[in-house]
């Protein structure tokens, strides 16, 4: 995720990290020496003189806006989606803490359930970025725990079976009232909703047929414009032409990140600091120091 004060509209102008320049850089410079090639020719292929106009071209660039549109709206839709469940897990987990830390009488080791909240955070994030199941939870879960999900194909629902199973074993003891241990495990069915929605996210992309017609019109479109303008203005046709290009390949790239909004692209979420923040938050309820929150990189990025 980009992480960055709005820089003067002067300066915005020119920015160049964040504007997906890099990414479509090769595309910009085929279609600027495409449209330089017709200006120099005049709009000739082998000797044949291309005559479009302007005409087709507005009917063709609303409808291929519209599309457009529509397409960066899905990928915005999955990835707006995506940070609501994780916004979801963070209160969730606020809650069962602040339950088990005033709710369970004495005698409960209640900081290790406090902890291993953080450690569904930590796994959930592994599964969703394909990295191993227990990156970044050796201080989070038990030893034993971590010992089982190697291999294991859902690694936060193992860690939520063993939340389930220290709520049935204070129950048991007598340190926690059934009512209350039914309304944490409303709270353990709230995380696991929330996990299942963001696998749901990872593992159902938009249909590939819709990103194939969206690329081969958006290349048709911008290749075939240079012979519709150079009629009409000339020397300036490849300026205007690279201009009108970037905008459909800058929002084609941008919809392409945002798809996926779980991996380490510039533009995802930033996973890595929701992971730090989810552990802040219960480390600050258990009375502990928390972990300095991440910050962007040189770049402006926050991963």
């Amino acid at each position: 995720m980009i992480v960055r004060p709005r820089p003067h509209w002067l300066h915005l102008l020119f920015v160049r990290r964040g504007s997906l320049v890099t990414q479509i850089f090769s595309q910009q410079l085929f279609i600027l020496a495409l449209s330089s090639a017709v200006v120099v020719l005049h709009g000739q292929v082998f000797h044949w003189k291309v005559t479009l106009t302007s005409g087709p071209f507005s009917l063709m660039g609303v409808a291929l806006a519209i599309f457009l549109g529509f397409r960066i709206n899905a990928s915005y839709d999955r990835y707006w989606e995506a940070r609501k469940q994780w916004g979801a897990m963070l209160v969730e987990t606020r809650n069962l803490a602040r339950k088990a830390l005033t709710l369970i009488d004495q005698g409960s080791d209640a900081r290790r359930f406090v902890l291993a909240l953080a450690g569904l955070a930590a796994t959930t994030r592994n599964q969703l970025r394909g990295e191993p199941a227990t990156l970044g939870t050796e201080a989070l879960l038990p030893d034993e725990l971590r010992a089982t999900l190697a291999g294991v194909r859902q690694p936060p629902q193992r860690v939520l079976l063993w939340l389930a199973q220290w709520l049935q074993q204070e129950r048991q003891a007598g340190r926690l009232q059934p009512m209350l241990a039914n309304t944490m495990e409303d709270s353990l069915d709230a995380l696991s909703m929330a996990i299942g929605s963001c696998e749901r996210i990872a593992n159902t992309p938009l249909p590939f047929t819709y990103s194939v017609i969206l690329h081969r019109s958006a290349y048709l479109y911008c290749m075939l414009l240079p012979f519709g303008l150079v009629d009409v203005i000339g020397v300036m046709t490849p300026l205007v032409v690279t201009f009108v290009s970037y905008t459909f390949f800058a929002l084609e790239a941008l919809s392409d990140e945002i798809e996926e909004p779980f991996g380490r692209a510039p533009n995802d979420l930033a996973l890595d600091a929701l992971v730090i923040g989810i552990e802040g938050s219960l480390r600050e309820l258990l009375g502990e120091t928390p972990p300095p929150p991440l910050q962007p990189d040189h770049n402006y990025i926050l991963r």
